[in-house]
């Protein structure tokens, strides 16, 4: 093997074919795909049984509606199938056996006497109070950005929203996590949450197909994110938690866990068919926000973001070091100090990333089924389906002065995050 600044030239050991690799990534072969993908094995060990048949449905669906989608004359658009509505019969069902016990509940305190009475009535309340369904609330430490501190973000995020039909958000949240979503919370009102790890490491219009991915799915509609299917989906999760074995038990833990073990798996099973029908749709849904991404981005712009969420793991990895270089070094300064330049040395990092690595990565996911959930299709098929037809142009395009403003409007939260990244580790995904 011998070096060439960066990079390592070797023969691959499987078929012979030199490998020209960048020290910093895996070493593989483009020839015969040896070690394409040295992870594989440990990603699938670790996942539940749950989680096991999401990935499953993940992959198998998206499979077919890349396939659907693809085809001339397919139309792109949502809609609520027989599944759809099962899953919503079930979420009604699941919310009925809350009120059944509430009503219960309050029918046995009123009308029944006696102490074995009372306290039957106030259990049946205790079971049915953390199966209630619950709206989503704006967590107490989330790092609001409001109009008046970032009116160019919101005004980009309108901007994007009239174009696609739909209204913009109420609030938007920063964090360090390598992701962005939307979701309702409280009364109707709309929540973007930014992760600032990767919104700094794509370019101005990335992240315009960003934007427009998520209010994509204000749109589209999605049965498991619904306000009745998702409250349900919460309320089970909760129950199926409280009910989970007690690791290492004692004899009477051991007892508990055989009593608790035909509700949870009951309530297991209920999940995974909601699961079951609800997965079709909400890959489609993935992909249908996908395609509003291109349309205010563009095509080009949409598929560099799939190349980003494709290589996630080296953002991850790049601000643990990068958090652990500055948290042992130079003792005697601050670690607000410390915290300068971090996003900086992530986009350095990531601009960096060889053509190579994204060929793995791509060749990876083909393999692994890798997305960015189990809730997603599998980001490789996103990205052939976007690059399926004639590429979009952009209905929004990245200004420079306003990507400009917006960076100074996001420059308090940026040290702030950094300040808390460096401080604390980083923990984010």
């Amino acid at each position: 093997m011998r070096a060439v600044g960066e990079e390592t030239l070797q023969p691959c050991p499987q078929c012979g074919t030199e490998i020209r690799t960048d020290a910093r990534f895996t070493r593989w072969c483009a020839a015969c795909d040896w070690n394409v993908d040295p992870e594989r094995a440990e990603s699938d060990e670790k996942r539940s049984r749950l989680e096991s048949l999401r990935h499953e449905l993940a992959q198998r669906y998206g499979e077919q509606l890349l396939a659907e989608l693809s085809a001339e004359g397919e139309q792109r658009r949502g809609g609520r199938d027989t599944a759809g509505i099962l899953a919503y019969a079930i979420a009604l069902a699941v919310h009925g056996v809350t009120a059944t016990l509430v009503a219960s509940g309050l029918w046995i305190l009123i009308a029944g006497s006696g102490a074995v009475a009372k306290g039957l009535g106030i259990l049946l309340l205790a079971l049915a109070w953390p199966l209630r369904p619950r709206l989503n609330r704006l967590p107490k430490d989330a790092r609001v950005l409001t109009r008046t501190e970032a009116p160019e973000l919101y005004g980009l995020v309108d901007e994007i929203a009239r174009t696609l039909g739909t209204k913009g958000v109420d609030t938007i949240v920063v964090d360090t996590e390598v992701n962005a979503s939307v979701t309702h919370y409280g009364l109707g009102r709309r929540l973007l949450t930014l992760g600032i790890p990767l919104w700094e490491v794509l370019t101005p219009q990335q992240r315009i197909a960003l934007l427009g991915h998520e209010l994509g799915h204000f749109t589209n509609g999605d049965t498991r994110h619904g306000l009745v299917v998702g409250t349900a989906y919460r309320s089970l999760s909760l129950w199926h938690y409280f009910l989970a074995p007690t690791p290492n038990p004692t004899l009477l833990e051991m007892f508990v866990n055989l009593v608790y073990l035909v509700p949870r798996s009951l309530i297991q099973g209920v999940l995974m068919l909601l699961d079951l029908l609800t997965a079709r749709a909400s890959q489609h849904s993935e992909y249908l926000a996908d395609a509003v991404a291109a349309r205010a981005g563009s095509t080009e712009a949409a598929v560099g973001l799939m190349d980003r969420l494709l290589v996630t793991d080296s953002v991850v990895t790049t601000l643990h070091r990068e958090t652990n270089s500055r948290r042992t070094r130079r003792p005697g300064q601050s670690s607000t100090d410390d915290s300068e330049g971090l996003w900086e040395a992530l986009t350095a990092h990531m601009t960096s990333i060889p053509p190579s690595e994204y060929d793995r990565q791509r060749r990876a996911a083909a393999l692994r089924g890798h997305s960015v959930d189990s809730t997603h299709p599998p980001t490789h098929l996103r990205r052939r389906l976007l690059l399926t037809g004639p590429p979009a142009p952009a209905t929004v395009t990245a200004d420079t002065g306003r990507a400009d403003l917006i960076t100074a409007e996001l420059t308090g939260a940026r040290k702030a995050l950094a300040r808390e990244v460096v401080r604390d580790g980083y923990g984010g995904v």
